[in-house]
């Protein structure tokens, strides 16, 4: 059995300030919905974890493998975080980030190959680019478009961007994040689905519950990639208003390099 370990620090991955796009990043706002301090972002978090994972499932993750994670505490800035990922098979592997408590704040499996679960995803029908509106409507469970299609975007992922990505959110100086025509990192992978949804509404502030993420080819560095999603289900859970969408993304040839789930809290309910 394979075991691998990694701790790291939290740190805030961009300003606290609550005019931040997301300001329960923030420790201002935060506090008004019931947190000890500002949230660090799930997406960043997950990406914490990508040593470890590479560690027991090889480089070879990266081009087939996939994830479920789900994000069970908050993670707050300077709470030591140890990341542990143990085989459960051949292919599979266990996957806790917990605090200095002990506390679970992400857990999930990882594995190579299709993921149990990809046949549930349902992917888009419409995946040309459009561009950016002027503005667009606050999401509500009123106007959720279930069972339709987001506005597809294009993002460019230049080599500047990769390299700041790598250095300041990941702190991962590793030269398959930073060199030219390198490897799109899984966290910024991850981080792409609430930009595609503000692409076509706005919400704010939110908090990233899940994500389950099928790597289906290489995704390299230099590329301008294609995001598409369908909105898959809203509901309410204890005053939560959560969005299931169900995204791919899309290399510039119109392969598919991932496919994604992200569930999220876009209206948050204050607790005392």
């Amino acid at each position: 059995m394979s075991v691998a370990e990694h701790t790291v620090v939290a740190f805030l991955d961009g300003d606290d300030d609550p005019s931040i796009a997301n300001p329960i990043h923030s420790t201002e706002v935060a506090k008004q919905y019931g947190y000890a301090k500002a949230l660090v972002g799930g997406v960043t978090v997950y990406g914490w974890t990508v040593p470890s994972i590479l560690a027991v499932l090889g480089n070879g993750w990266l081009d087939d493998g996939w994830v479920d994670v789900s994000f069970r505490h908050p993670t707050y800035p300077g709470d030591t975080m140890t990341t542990r990922v143990e085989s459960t098979g051949a292919e599979t592997a266990s996957l806790l980030m917990s605090n200095q408590e002990g506390a679970g704040c992400l857990v999930g499996m990882v594995g190579r190959g299709p993921a149990p679960w990809l046949g549930e995803l349902v992917m888009p029908v419409d995946r040309r680019p459009l561009p950016a509106l002027a503005q667009v409507p606050e999401l509500t469970l009123a106007n959720a478009p279930i069972g339709q299609d987001l506005r597809p975007m294009t993002v460019p992922i230049l080599l500047a961007d990769a390299v700041a990505y790598a250095l300041e959110k990941q702190k991962d100086p590793d030269p398959k994040w930073t060199a030219p025509g390198g490897r799109i990192h899984p966290g910024w992978i991850a981080a792409r689905m609430r930009p595609l949804m503000n692409h076509s509404y706005h919400y704010s502030p939110g908090i990233h519950t899940r994500s389950q993420i099928q790597h289906m080819r290489p995704a390299h560095i230099g590329q301008v990639v294609t995001l598409a999603a369908r909105f898959v289900e809203a509901y309410e859970r204890k005053g939560h208003h959560y969005a299931v969408t169900d995204g791919v993304m899309l290399s510039e040839g119109g392969e598919e390099l991932a496919r994604l789930r992200h569930t999220t809290i876009f209206h948050v309910a204050k607790r005392d």
